[in-house]
């Protein structure tokens, strides 16, 4: 799976990570939803790490399609919800 962190690059990862990302997605917009923009933002940085520590860096003229996208950790619940939609 392709994933870009938004501001950095698109990183490959296994389906092992792909499933960890998944959960903290869901824990992301139940905190979205919740209005916790503290949680939210503790939730996308631990998102963008574990893309980090646990994915291959793509080249950046690689022109894959991402099929996930992790935001900033700076995002307003504004914006977090226009991304979610």
């Amino acid at each position: 799976m392709i994933v870009r962190v938004m501001g950095e690059g698109q990183y490959e990862v296994d389906a092992e990570v792909a499933k960890g990302l998944n959960e903290l997605d869901e824990q992301a917009a139940a905190a979205l939803q919740a209005g916790d923009a503290e949680r939210l933002a503790e939730l996308l940085r631990r998102m963008a790490e574990a893309v980090r520590m646990n994915g291959a860096r793509l080249p950046d003229e690689d022109l894959s399609p991402s099929e996930a996208i992790v935001p900033p950790d700076d995002l307003s619940l504004e914006e977090a919800r226009e991304l979610f939609e």
